[in-house]
């Protein structure tokens, strides 16, 4: 009988074990292939070799580019090498990208940048928050950008218990931001077993200085975020719900759900035109080629367009979408008067003009 009672149990767990298998093929969009969507003026980067994360642009046309990024069990093309930050002039004829020099004292050989996020203040000084993964920790720099110098200054080492797995942020202040948890652990295995198990323990947080709390969770990976134009809404990317939820911000700085917009791709960051709102979403089509890197059968790429979001029929175009011949991975797409930026995970950019 024992014997018997062992051998159900076990049928049991391997039953459990190949349905959260099959669950995760599913959430990862194993089978996915796409058809690919080119646009006629585009030339990658000089000098983004190893990936540019996340993209971010001011309103004067200097784009700050978050390279370098490495996380356990992922593909990197310059594993021994740190991060860094790096910076465009779009008004440039010929931009090139160079990297910022950073202040004495910041620890440099640990700079591991993930999401990246400006603000501007009153008296137009400009921060830079940078969610960085120091020997794959979590912590949030605040730096000054000093633009004369090409250089950013650094401010402060933000650590917080409610942010153990950080991914992207939005700034709302000098020391105020949102911030996106992908997992609720921070150790890798317990991170892989938190995914595998489909438990839905991703969460935003909300930080001042004098306030931290969660706002939004029961996300099944929590990754981009921003914030709409005027101010009252907070996008969030589920990425392997293959979903953008809309948050209402209210005064107290919680959030109210306001819809949640289902897509058929595992969506990355997110970036908002200032001037129409729109929507710039880059995805990942097939989240297992990503995560399994393979030279033979590369990830490919693919940036939505998303207008109208708040309507009750909002329009989802591809602009552009890649099989990885060009650009593997694609993580961030930001948009600068007809410019478009595409970043990846641990690959190239691409610069084109729309």
């Amino acid at each position: 009988m024992g014997r018997l009672v062992t051998l159900g149990l076990l049928g049991i767990a391997l039953a459990l074990l190949g349905e959260r298998l099959l669950a995760l093929r599913n959430r990862l969009k194993a089978s996915r292939e796409i058809e690919s969507v080119d646009l006629p003026n585009c030339h990658l980067i000089k000098g983004i070799e190893a990936g540019a994360e996340d993209i971010d642009i001011l309103p004067n046309g200097l784009a700050f580019f978050s390279v370098g990024l490495k996380i356990p069990g992922l593909h990197s093309f310059a594993p021994n090498k740190p991060g860094g930050i790096l910076m465009m002039d779009l008004n440039e004829e010929k931009a090139r990208a160079l990297e910022l020099r950073i202040s004495r004292g910041f620890d440099l050989a640990s700079f591991n940048p993930h999401g990246i996020s400006t603000f501007i203040d009153d008296d137009d000084t400009v921060y830079l928050f940078v969610v960085n993964h120091p020997e794959f920790k979590s912590t949030v720099e605040v730096f000054k950008f000093e633009e004369e110098e090409n250089s950013l200054l650094h401010l402060k080492t933000i650590r917080h218990e409610l942010l153990p797995s950080t991914n992207d942020i939005i700034a709302v202040g000098p020391m105020h931001f949102y911030a996106t948890n992908d997992h609720y652990f921070f150790d890798p295995f317990l991170k892989y077993l938190e995914t595998y198990l489909n438990l839905h323990w991703a969460s935003v947080v909300y930080y001042s200085p004098n306030e931290v709390k969660v706002v939004a969770e029961g996300f099944d990976f929590a990754n981009g975020i921003n914030i709409s134009p005027d101010k009252k809404y907070i996008y969030v990317a589920d990425t392997l719900a293959h979903e953008i939820h809309v948050f209402e911000k209210q005064p107290d700085m919680n959030l109210t759900q306001s819809k949640v917009l289902p897509l058929d791709t595992l969506v990355d960051n997110l970036s908002i035109d200032p001037f129409s709102g729109d929507i710039w979403a880059s995805c990942h089509p097939n989240g297992q080629k990503l995560f399994v890197y393979d030279p033979n059968n590369p990830p490919s790429s693919e940036v939505l367009r998303i207008q109208n979001i708040l309507s009750e029929k909002p329009s989802v175009s591809t602009v552009y979408a890649n099989n990885g011949s060009v650009l593997q991975g694609s993580s961030v797409a930001s948009v600068y008067y007809g410019k478009l930026l595409i970043g990846t995970l641990y690959h190239r950019a691409l610069y084109c003009e729309l």
